[in-house]
């Protein structure tokens, strides 16, 4: 069969977690014949679903690591990927969407837009990838999609729109009404597998013609045709809606939403029919590549098959038989025994095995085309490298990689399980841009850092299993910030003298707090009183001093320098000496300018019973945090709050105690803030203990 690149849609499904993600791609392969049984996400039967193949995912009942596959849909080729919703796996998310065409945002109709959802939403924002929304679980009391709908316009600014109506909600939900075809469909059969189409039932047709008229109005925006007909009173063909819901889509001003419930098998079949009437084909999303030998002028990449080969690998796992990269090509085919380069490094490599992923087991493959998202066998590279063929050196935009918030010290029990450590840790860090490791060089222990509790208790748990590494934990550490926040000048004068030459340089200006970025450098020097080729060594000698601050120790941010004045010697003056005065002359300055202490405050978002809405505020309150707003939604309330993130040790563990269990909460770093007198004294004198005893 000849490969149609206009009937191949790369999508990802992401959501809030416990949207239902997972049990969503679990029915897409079983409606497209790629499995023939359904397993639950926590299966009693003990299978678990085809994309949670770690066995802590199955444990659980959370998608860890974002897993591929492919399925086969009527005429349509949909390279699938199921990402984690938890914000610990961020990452998994970003390079996820950084390679997909368009998504599926789920959404769940009693929760409707939860926090999680908003950052989704943004990171589909920054990609630019169109959505289809689908509402599920519309089999669960409480459930309105309705809601749902006004929520993803208010809350996240999108043009949202019902294109399907559900038949009965909660336990009374029977099937959906296509505004489209203006027909009913029923899901008959062991698992919905037969679709039955009907009359739209008597007490729903008024709803459905004003929602049919909502749509129309919405739609004819993106099609002259059809504004004419709608408003000319024409019969309107069915194509010609789908025509303008595609372009509406394309152009990311329009979002359909659909809706169902993955549980009970309903709603899936029109929705994958909705991905290839609805989102891109790889030929009409513009991706661009740098052009590395060119000053990186950007060139717009073309799904060419004929053309110089562009790829980008996205991912990397380590599987039993070596390093694993998933990879999105771009432009030109791949091949068996093609010669690439990987433009980061440097470095040519022939493609050896060349295979396709389902979840975790792979079939071996020949060729990728332009647009498909292929995995090489053995290539030493990192995530986010670009793959070029002969006669082009670009690089692929990387992606967004946010900064980690909490660190952990951990110490391997035994030689044995020091040596796998090491192991664990360089495959990690390879793998997840997000988790950091370095050793301290006070207290010589080993430092995790990442973008959660739940994100490094992952990590610490697969070295156990997945290397028989035994690892004892420290307590958490936060990553405190310290910055200035008054004015202080500088005027300071280094000077050594040895045999021989010695060392010599003055260096005078100021510090001054700066709101825009984490440090800036600025020369003012006039006539020349620091020669040319040594201001460059101030800069570093500045930048290495803002490495780590006198109060406890840790970098310092939001500090701008500025040197005005300075003096050489014609022999004595070299670049470490410059370096070393700029050094001295900042901390000199450091103790003037009034520092203080800056921790990372986090977005927490905590969601719950009404009934335990008092105790969640108390649960907040205790831990110094800022209330923002509250929600009530009937029985639900929904509580925003701004908390320190050294106060959020083992608060799942409270919260639920708090509520039995009902209310679950989700944070994501927001900003550093001012960290109060009391809690500073305490952090300095502790760093000034730890000074002591470490000489």
């Amino acid at each position: 069969m000849a490969f149609d690149i206009e009937k191949m849609r790369n999508i990802g499904i992401s959501a809030h977690i416990d949207s239902g993600k997972t049990t969503l791609s679990e029915r897409i392969l079983f409606y497209s014949n790629k499995i023939h049984a359904i397993h639950e996400v926590r299966g009693k039967d003990g299978v678990g679903a085809t994309m949670d193949h770690m066995e802590l995912e199955r444990e659980r009942g959370i998608t860890i690591q974002s897993a591929a596959t492919q399925v086969e849909w009527k005429d349509y080729t949909v390279n699938l990927i199921d990402t984690p919703g938890h914000v610990d796996f961020t990452i998994e998310v970003e390079r996820s969407l950084r390679v997909l065409d368009g998504a599926i945002l789920v959404l769940c109709a009693v929760g409707g837009v939860q926090s999680q959802s908003i950052t989704v939403d943004r990171q589909l924002k920054r990609y630019h990838v169109p959505r289809i929304a689908f509402v599920n679980k519309c089999d669960r009391t409480g459930a309105n999609p309705f809601k749902v709908k006004t929520q993803l316009r208010e809350k996240l600014g999108l043009n949202a729109v019902m294109i399907q109506l559900p038949i009965g909600l909660e336990d009374k939900l029977e099937g959906i009404v296509d505004l489209i075809t203006m027909k009913a469909v029923y899901f008959d059969g062991d698992a919905g597998t037969e679709l039955r189409y009907a009359e739209i039932p008597g007490h729903l047709k008024a709803d459905a013609e004003k929602y049919r008229e909502e749509l129309f109005d919405a739609v004819s925006m993106f099609s002259d045709e059809l504004a004419e007909k709608f408003l000319g009173g024409g019969a309107i063909d069915e194509d010609l809606i789908r025509q303008a819901i595609r372009r509406g889509t394309l152009e990311e001003k329009f979002v359909p939403v659909m809706v169902g419930s993955a549980y009970k098998n309903k709603g899936i079949q029109p929705l994958l029919d909705a991905v290839g009437y609805y989102l891109p084909n790889p030929t009409e999303v513009k991706n661009y590549a740098l052009d590395l030998d060119n000053n990186e002028e950007r060139k717009e990449l073309s799904c060419d098959g004929k053309r110089p080969t562009v790829a980008l690998g996205f991912k990397l796992e380590d599987g039993q038989y070596g390093q694993l990269t998933y990879v999105r090509i771009y432009q030109g085919s791949l091949k068996k025994g093609d010669e690439l380069a990987n433009t980061r490094a440097r470095k040519r490599f022939k493609v050896g095995r060349l295979v396709r992923m389902h979840s975790d087991n792979m079939e071996d493959i020949n060729e990728g085309a332009p647009g498909d998202i292929v995995a090489l066998f053995g290539i030493d590279c990192a995530s986010g490298d670009t793959f070029c063929g002969t006669g082009v050196n670009y690089a692929m935009t990387s992606m967004y990689v946010p900064e980690p918030v909490i660190s952990l010290a951990i110490t391997p029990k035994d030689k044995k399980s020091a040596d796998q450590m090491a192991k664990a840790l360089n495959r990690f860090t390879k793998e997840d841009p997000t988790f950091r490791t370095f050793v301290d060089p006070e207290s010589n222990q080993t430092i995790v850092q990442g973008m959660g509790e739940l994100h490094l208790e992952v990590y610490i748990e697969r070295m156990r299993r997945e290397y028989k590494s035994e690892v004892e934990t420290g307590m958490p550490q936060v990553a405190y910030r310290e910055a200035i926040t008054a004015r202080a000048d500088f005027n300071y004068t280094h000077k050594k003298q040895t045999g021989g030459s010695g060392q010599y340089g003055r260096v005078a200006g100021y510090m001054e707090p700066w709101a825009e970025g984490d440090y800036e450098f600025v020369d003012s020097i006039k006539g020349g009183s620091i020669p040319t080729e040594f201001i460059p060594s101030c800069d570093k000698g500045f930048k290495e001093a803002v490495k780590k601050g006198s109060l406890i120790g840790f970098p310092i941010v939001n500090i701008r320098c500025v040197i005005n004045d300075g003096q050489s010697h014609p022999v004595d003056s070299s670049d470490i000496a410059f370096q070393l005065a700029a050094i001295g002359a900042f901390r000199e300055a450091y103790g003037k300018a009034k520092p203080c202490i800056l921790e990372p405050i986090m977005k927490v978002s905590v969601e719950g019973p009404t009934e335990f809405q008092g105790n969640i505020f108390a649960s907040i309150n205790q831990r110094r945090g800022i209330i923002s707003s509250s929600t009530e939604d009937g029985t639900f309330s929904r509580v925003e709050a701004e908390v320190p993130l050294s106060e959020m040790f083992g608060y799942s563990t409270v919260l639920r105690s708090l509520t039995q269990g009902k209310a679950e909460f989700t944070m994501e770093f927001e900003k550093y803030g001012k960290v109060p007198l009391s809690i500073g004294e305490a952090l300095i004198k502790d760093f000034v203990e730890k000074k002591k005893a470490a000489k």
